[in-house]
């Protein structure tokens, strides 16, 4: 179902609880969302009112991918870069790592299953995004 984007910064704040696999409905709603916006790239359950560990991506191809309680286990060639953000007005400059290493949990068959992938440049820092809003770093 697509929902509503949220711009409260108190809510955006917010450490995100773990998810589970229980979460597969918020998955599909980030899913539908994403999907309904134009040029977006990447949304966490926060940035629709849900504050759980898990959000979508598109990667290069536009194939769209969910990643659950994800975090980064290495991250190579720092570098500052502006970005902006679908639920925060403005650009902000941060560092982001070219090349990361990122432990998550993925949905299959209605259980999580842990997965280690590296990720480089745009999906890279999208997901470094993501992780950011699900530990409530506001950009």
């Amino acid at each position: 179902m697509i929902k509503e984007l949220v711009t409260d910064e108190e809510l955006l704040s917010q450490r995100c609880d773990p998810a589970t696999a229980e979460d597969a409905t918020l998955a599909q709603d980030l899913l539908d969302t994403l999907a309904s916006i134009d040029d977006g790239g990447c949304l966490a359950a926060n940035q629709i009112g849900v504050t759980k560990s898990v959000f979508a991506f598109k990667d290069d191809n536009g194939d769209a991918h969910v990643m659950y309680n994800a975090k980064i286990l290495l991250g190579l060639r720092a570098s500052k870069t502006v970005e902006s953000c679908l639920t925060h007005e403005g650009t902000t400059k941060v560092t982001r790592y070219a090349k990361i290493k990122v432990q998550f949990d993925e949905l299959i068959d209605g259980e999580l299953v842990s997965r280690k992938r590296d990720y480089m440049g745009w999906t890279a820092q999208m997901i470094q995004h993501m992780i950011d809003h699900c530990r409530g770093r506001l950009v």
